[in-house]
């Protein structure tokens, strides 16, 4: 009771896809996906940018100081 089952789900996502139909469904999913890769470029970077960055800095550890 309070949860929405799977078959509810399914239910809920037919009646999305018969009112607003396919070309209309794939244009909003370009449409976010554009306003997710900008707010990253905004944030700083992309996900990708992060992970190369990640890489080439060096690690400081315990090892690397001089006492």
């Amino acid at each position: 009771m309070g949860g929405i089952g799977i078959w509810q789900l399914v239910i809920v996502l037919m009646i999305v896809f018969l009112l607003f139909g396919s070309k209309r469904l794939k244009g909003l999913g370009s449409d976010v996906g554009e306003a997710i890769q900008g707010f990253r470029k905004s944030m700083g970077g992309t996900a990708e940018d992060t992970g190369a960055q990640a890489q080439q800095q060096p690690l400081n550890g315990p090892a690397d100081r001089q006492a």
